[in-house]
Parts: structure tokens; C-alpha cells; sequence
């Protein structure tokens, strides 16, 4: 054995060292277990949208507004108080002339304090009226103002119940600001409604890939005489991120699905952002590092607490998850939230006749096609419109020269006020297949089904319902606006 110093072998770890490296290791292999519990946290928690009548506020009672002490009668002035004491039985000369002048002073200071009295009363009965009068005005305030927001918060709610889209985009951020992040997770989040596919987009920031701790132990190293770190295999590193990733976007669904207490919300895209450095430019960046498509059907259909996360994202709803998130690798948004955000969606004016873009739903079917074959040449893709009865089902062939993301994208464009069926997206992923394209693109002015969106997952399909064809035409600058026709 070798010399020893203060007590333990040279050759042996100091004490206090080995217990500071199993503390350091502790605390790492904890964080792994609570990333690995991000969604077994989230479920333990009931999820119930808002009641928004439960935001009225209560009925108010206005204060009193005069003085407590004239709420009372005081008083008035008693005889007693101001008579005289009658002569003794045997009294002086003159006492009664002196009694008399007594008996008559004090009738005069009796009558003084009842007009006193009187004066005092009408003042005190005025004050009482008038704080009376106050009260009932406020009174009539609170009452309005409580009716005028009772007001605001039922057309809120038949907003909400309606399908409106900023009503619903405005209950929906606000039931997911309302939740808290995990483990100082970003706390940004976006969604946008699309009220004719019934369709929430939500784009969520999600942790870098530094939350996944790079140790993988820490052990006492003799030769340094000191604690070092055991560093984590990339490997690992990249599969325990896109397990917290799949993670996040299921819990995400969850928050959504049971928020919509008012059934507005048949389909969700989530698209799981991430803010970093891109560090050969040094610029910031934002990647898309999960997208994914999901109806509650499907949804309602999973048993969150035991499942593996990444299988059912890639698997069950054919997302698109980065391979290699630490490199900032993008994937390609299901629908960019762009397409679905309000802001990018001028509402309908009800001075709509002064409004001078052209309404879609009264062009003819082809001259639809041709503003389809325009927005496409102003997206940078070569067009080619198809003769009516010739086309195969396509109205349009649309080739984009890039590599590896480009290709041949058949399109159908579908001037339509009601839902496009399943059968239609059906048929244009046969005509995908038949024509050997890239993808197949469907543009309409409504919009699509759950079903519809089922069909289209991990399938070469990009379904362009109303709000996302008047985002891309706002965004290329080609005037367009979407008004049903009065029935």
C-alpha cells in the first residue's frame, strides 16, 4: 500500500473528489430523466379549454357615497332640557318675576333648537338624498359597464362557436400563453386559424440542442488530480433531442386538442422552431426542425403514456424530423405558418364594394387557372397551363429547376365555395403517380377535411386551401380577396 497522506492511499481518489464527481454525475444523468418526462409531466396535468363565460366579471355594488352618520335621525331638542327650576316653597321677594323671565328666556332657547333641529334635519335628509342619487348613478355605471363586457364576452364566444378566425386564433394563443414551459424551455409560441379546413397551425419554439447536457458522467482523474467530464457520443446526443422533440410536438397536440372546449379545431400543424447561430455567417437563423400534421381523429386515437414518442410522430403522423439537428438541418414545413397566419389575411371589409381587389369566387374557372399560373411564375416555377377536357386532370404543370427540391408538380385548381372532398385529393395523388411528377399541388378558395389531410400525410401532396392561396398571392403582390357570394 502507498505512503498515505491525511489518511487515505496516495493512489486513492480523495474522498471529497469521488463524492463531488457521483454529485456531478447525479445531477446530469437527472436532467436526461426529466427531458425524458417532458411529456409524462405535460399528461399528468388535466387540460380543459376555457369557459369563456367564466370571464365575466361579477356584478359590482356601488359604495355608499355619503357619511354613515346621516343615515340616522338625530334628536330633536326636549323641554325638560331647557325649563327652569320652578321658586322654592318659600322663596324671596320677586322670585317670581325672576322665574318667569327664566321660564320665558328658556322658551325662546327651545324654540331656537327646534329650528335648529328642523334646519338641521332638511340638511342631513338633503345629503342622504343626494348620496342616494350618487349611489344610484354609480350603480348604473358598474351595471352598464358589467353589461357591456358580459356583451363583449358573448360575442366572443359566438365568434369563437362561429369559426371566426381571429376570435379563434385569439382563444387559442391565449390558452397556450397561459402554459408553462418546462425545465426554462422558450416560451414563444404562434398559432393562426384557418376557419375553412377548421385548421390550427402553431409554430413553437423549441430548446437548442445544447439542453441535452454534453456529460455523460464525470469520474476523478488521478492524473490530473482533478474532476473531469465524460463527454456524451454524438449519437446520443442527437437521439435524446429528437426524442425531446417528438416529445414537445405531441404535448403540443395535446394542449390543443383538449383546449378546444368548442369543437373549432379539426387539424393541427405543428411546426417546431428553433432560434440559433448559424455559424459560417454568424447570422441568426430560425429552422424548422419538426412539422407535422395531425386531425383529432388520429389524435384521440393514441395512448400518450405509452408510446415512444419519435416512432409516432415518423410513423403514425409522417413527420418531417430533422436527422441532424445539431448541424441546424432544416425540414420543409408541412405548411409554412405564414400560409395560416391572421395577420397575413386582410379581413373582409363591410365596406366591401370600395375595396377594389378582384374577388376569386367571381372569376370563371379559367381565368382562376390563369391567376394559379401566375402566382406559381412569381413563386420562380416554369408554367404550363392544360386545354379544359385534355388535361388529364391537371390544369397546370409547374417545373422547379432546383436540385434535389425541385422537380415536375402537377396542379389543380378548384374554384370552389364548399370543402373539396377526399376523392379529390385522391384522385390528384393517382394523376402524381400516372404523370411520374415530383408533387401534386391543390389550390382551391375553400378548403379541406380532416380526411382530406389524413390522405395527404407523408404522401407527395401540398393541399393550398383559401387562406394560404390569399397569403401567397399577398405575399407576391397579386391583388386577391375572398367573399361568398350572398345566398
Amino acid at each position: 500500500m502507498g505512503r498515505t497522506v491525511q489518511g487515505y492511499a496516495r493512489s486513492d481518489p480523495p474522498p471529497g473528489r469521488t463524492a463531488e464527481a457521483a454529485q456531478r454525475t447525479a445531477a446530469v444523468v437527472e436532467r436526461v430523466r426529466a427531458l425524458g418526462n417532458v411529456l409524462a409531466g405535460a399528461l399528468a396535468i388535466d387540460v380543459d379549454g376555457t369557459d369563456l363565460q367564466t370571464l365575466k366579471r361579477a356584478p359590482r355594488r356601488a359604495p355608499p357615497t355619503g357619511s354613515p352618520a346621516d343615515l340616522e335621525a338625530h334628536p330633536g331638542p326636549v323641554w325638560d332640557a331647557f325649563v327652569p327650576h320652578s321658586p322654592r316653597r318659600f322663596r324671596w321677594w320677586g322670585a317670581d318675576r325672576r322665574f318667569a323671565r327664566r321660564l320665558a328666556d328658556a322658551e325662546d332657547r327651545f324654540a331656537e333648537a327646534i329650528e335648529r333641529h328642523r334646519a338641521a334635519e332638511e340638511n342631513r335628509r338633503e345629503r342622504v338624498a343626494r348620496a342616494l342619487r350618487d349611489q344610484v348613478e354609480q350603480q348604473r355605471r358598474l351595471d352598464e359597464a358589467t353589461s357591456e363586457q358580459h356583451a363583449r364576452v358573448d360575442a366572443y364566444q359566438r365568434a369563437v362557436e362561429g369559426r371566426d378566425r381571429a376570435a379563434v386564433t385569439k382563444y387559442f394563443q391565449k390558452a397556450l400563453d397561459r402554459v408553462a414551459e418546462p425545465l426554462d424551455f422558450p416560451r414563444r409560441r404562434r398559432v393562426g386559424y384557418v376557419p375553412e379546413s377548421t385548421l390550427l397551425a402553431v409554430e413553437w419554439e423549441l430548446p437548442g440542442v445544447d439542453v441535452i447536457p454534453a456529460e455523460a458522467s464525470y469520474l476523478y482523474d488521478r492524473s490530473k488530480e482533478a474532476v473531469v467530464a465524460v463527454p456524451r457520443p454524438s449519437q446520443e446526443m442527437r437521439l435524446l433531442y429528437q426524442q425531446l422533440v417528438a416529445q414537445l410536438a405531441l404535448r403540443a397536440l395535446h394542449l390543443v386538442f383538449g383546449s378546444d372546449r368548442y369543437g373549432v379545431v379539426d387539424t393541427v400543424v405543428f411546426n417546431g422552431m428553433v432560434e440559433s447561430v448559424d455559424l459560417p455567417t454568424g447570422q441568426t437563423v430560425r429552422p424548422c426542425l419538426i412539422t407535422l400534421r395531425a386531425t383529432k381523429e388520429q389524435f384521440q386515437a393514441l395512448v400518450l403514456d405509452q408510446l415512444d414518442p419519435v416512432a409516432c410522430v415518423r410513423h403514425y403522423f409522417s413527420a418531417e424530423v430533422s436527422r441532424h439537428p445539431e448541424e441546424l438541418q432544416p425540414v420543409e414545413p408541412v405548411l409554412e405558418f405564414d400560409l395560416a397566419d391572421p395577420r397575413a389575411i386582410e379581413p373582409v371589409d363591410v365596406i366591401s364594394e370600395l375595396d377594389s381587389r378582384p374577388n376569386l369566387l367571381e372569376l370563371s374557372p379559367d381565368a382562376f387557372e390563369h391567376l394559379v399560373q401566375n402566382l406559381l411564375t412569381r413563386m420562380g416555377l416554369d408554367t404550363r397551363l392544360f386545354r379544359r377536357g385534355n388535361d388529364g386532370g391537371i390544369d397546370c404543370v409547374a417545373y422547379d429547376q432546383r436540385p434535389i427540391t425541385g422537380g415536375k408538380f402537377v396542379v389543380q385548381a378548384k374554384l370552389w365555395t364548399r370543402t373539396v372532398p377526399p376523392s379529390a385529393v385522391r384522385d390528384l395523388f393517382g394523376t402524381v403517380v400516372d404523370a411520374g411528377a415530383t408533387r401534386g399541388i391543390l389550390i382551391t378558395t375553400s378548403g379541406f377535411g380532416p380526411s382530406s389531410y389524413q390522405f395527404a400525410a407523408g404522401k407527395p401532396l401540398q393541399l393550398i386551401d383559401g387562406t394560404a392561396l390569399l397569403a401567397l398571392c399577398h405575399h407576391h403582390n397579386i391583388p386577391a380577396r375572398i367573399i361568398p357570394r350572398a345566398s
